[in-house]
């Protein structure tokens, strides 16, 4: 009798989500993945509170898909808002040819982000908007929409599953962009579960396809509180091209204010 109930309520099962009718009990896990996904979230952003700001020195190394590699040396400023989005600013040293460049970021709880790009060359800000986010910074495997900080409200999120891979647990947790504009469609995370650091992410299309991979290492805890990536590895899985960023140094608490990143600021950097 157990066997026969068992498989009678497969097709059962079937005929409810044809009429689109969800059972109960699947309303009630997806209300628990969406909270306990919300809980991560909030968490790791509660964790990352109080630096006030950094500044550091990387480099950003490109590959194309014939092992093709050029350098570029950069500097990043962060500056952290307390009712807001944080703001940074990045500018470009080396090479010659893009020497003075800047891209300039206000991120925001709610609503779209503002980002700036100076070219020297033209002598020129322009602003960039936000149907063209999705586009790759400076011809880099980063798309501008990913300089921007992490915002909870920017996302919905959903617990999927913990997954332990060489040793260490994970969450893993799907974030979809609430912006229709994104290119991504959603961004599937991986978070190691003692210090909730993302490790890993995969970035779906429009098309459902993973259409880049992000892997994060060497981190490091600064001011004995936060972590952060001093290596960044992300791989376009469609061209098979990479841009790897690495961080050389990076200092907390230097004073930045405001006025370092107002956009008038950006044609006086050097």
């Amino acid at each position: 009798m157990k066997t026969r109930f068992i498989l009678g309520a497969i097709p059962a099962m079937a005929l409810l989500l044809a009429l689109g009718v969800t059972p109960a009990w699947a309303i009630d896990a997806e209300q628990e993945a969406l909270a306990k996904g919300l809980e991560i979230a909030q968490e790791r952003k509660r964790r990352d509170m109080g630096w006030q700001d950094a500044e550091a020195a990387m480099v950003m190394l490109l590959r194309n898909r014939y092992g093709t590699t050029s350098e570029r040396e950069m500097r990043v400023m962060t500056l952290e808002v307390q009712d807001d989005g944080d703001k940074s600013l990045i500018v470009f040293d080396t090479p010659r040819d893009i020497n003075g460049t800047a891209l300039l970021t206000y991120a925001h709880v709610v609503g779209a982000d503002d980002q700036w790009l100076f070219m020297p060359a033209l002598k020129r800000v322009k602003r960039i908007a936000s149907k063209n986010k999705s586009g790759p910074f400076v011809g880099s495997d980063f798309a501008y929409e990913d300089m921007v900080s992490f915002e909870v409200s920017k996302f919905t999120h959903r617990f999927l599953r913990d997954e332990t891979l060489e040793g260490i647990d994970y969450f893993v947790v799907e974030q979809v962009p609430l912006d229709g504009l994104s290119g991504y469609t959603r961004q599937v995370l991986w978070l190691d579960q003692e210090h909730l650091r993302v490790m890993r992410a995969e970035f779906y299309d429009k098309k459902s396809a993973v259409v880049k991979e992000l892997v994060l290492s060497d981190y490091q805890q600064h001011l004995e509180h936060y972590w952060r990536a001093h290596q960044l590895q992300m791989k376009n899985m469609q061209t098979g091209s990479e841009t790897t960023l690495t961080v050389n140094s990076m200092r907390f608490k230097t004073g930045l204010s405001d006025s370092d990143f107002s956009r008038s600021s950006l044609k006086r950097i050097r």
